[in-house]
């Protein structure tokens, strides 16, 4: 009896480091000022690289917070995703920070980038001569701040949570909590709306700035930090397991980033069969990710279609993602007008040159 209980006390004990251990590695910082010296070299970076010995190329340059001061990141040609990038093979590096100074390498590559108070100098492992520089910026979407227009319904300003379900909650500084539920249903619609992920770097995947956004509770546009990552099917701006983005437009935690949703709800005859499948497109951060996307079914844990009207739920995965600057205007047909390659084109130069 004695042995048994000692095993079993082995057991709890156990259990219950192995459960502090996971609390405190997945730790997750709502503010830039608690975040740690990670986040400030966490980040994208742009500048010239030497390719060939002779011609000087734009490159961008994502890099990854892994915790302990350790990192990987992506160098992309062209500059980064949204304002340069070619869409070509991206290299992978890894590597930690001390004394002061990230060094990330890809051997395959014979690249060497050393990242020194916001400046990465990348060098030729072979030669150890530099061949490129690049700095530290902080992209901003062009639609953030956008303002309603005066049909638009305000759903949520950072005054009070009276558009959504009891249980809605926001924090001290007016913003909204994950978990809310919008008090009425939609049909065709516009959406604006900004959000924040939190910086969770102990933490992987699905694990890392949950949340999502469930349109009638049915289709869910991903909210994820998937920051330098390749962008698939349950990744941010996919809609869930069904369709990645066509571009992975996701900025580093703790910034705000946009969400411009256009939405024409399936179409069902008198009997309750689906006529038309819903269509949606997708700007992330000025940027179409799903243009007039036909859905062809609910998404993961979205509820059964239906011909009713269903509310816009923001999904609480357990991770503290933040909302604010709700608006949404109901529409019919024409919500897709407005969606022009002309206006993706505008987008797309305004956020050049923000980078």
């Amino acid at each position: 009896m004695n042995r048994v209980f000692a095993t079993l006390s082995v057991l709890v004990l156990i259990s219950w480091i192995t459960t502090v251990s996971i609390a405190q590695d997945r730790v997750a910082y709502t503010t830039i000022e608690e975040s740690g010296k990670d986040y400030s070299i966490q980040g994208e970076y742009v500048g010239g690289m030497k390719q060939g010995g002779l011609f000087r190329t734009r490159v961008g340059l994502q890099v990854i917070a892994r915790g302990e001061s350790k990192f990987e990141a992506v160098l992309l040609s062209g500059g980064l995703p949204g304002a340069g990038w070619d869409g070509s093979d991206r290299v992978t590096l890894t590597g930690s920070s001390s004394n002061g100074i990230t060094n990330l390498t890809n051997d395959e590559n014979g690249i060497i980038v050393s990242i020194i108070d916001g400046t990465a100098n990348v060098q030729d492992s072979a030669t150890g001569s530099a061949v490129g520089k690049l700095r530290r910026i902080e992209r901003g979407s062009p639609s953030l701040g956008l303002e309603p227009p005066e049909e638009a319904v305000v759903v949520f300003d950072g005054s009070n949570t009276d558009h959504f379900e009891d249980g809605a909650q926001m924090t001290e500084d007016g913003l909204l909590m994950q978990g809310a539920l919008l008090g009425f249903g939609v049909g065709d619609f516009r959406l604006h709306f900004e959000f924040k992920t939190p910086f969770m770097p102990n933490s992987v995947g699905q694990a890392r700035g949950n949340s999502g956004v469930y349109i009638q509770r049915r289709y869910e546009v991903q909210v994820l930090d998937s920051f330098g990552l390749d962008g698939v099917q349950n990744e941010c701006a996919a809609l869930y397991r069904q369709k990645a983005p066509d571009v992975n437009m996701c900025l580093p935690p703790l910034q705000w980033q946009t969400y411009d949703i256009y939405f024409r709800a399936a179409r069902w005859n008198e009997a309750g069969e689906k006529t038309e499948n819903a269509r949606i497109t997708v700007y992330h951060n000025g940027v179409p990710v799903h243009t007039n996307y036909e859905i062809i079914a609910k998404t993961g844990a979205g509820q059964q279609e239906a011909p009713t009207k269903m509310p816009i739920l923001l999904q609480n995965h357990s991770d503290p993602v933040r909302y604010r600057n709700i608006w949404l205007i109901h529409a019919d047909d024409s919500v897709f007008e407005e969606s022009t390659p002309t206006e993706r084109e505008g987008l797309l130069k305004r956020l050049r040159r923000r980078a």
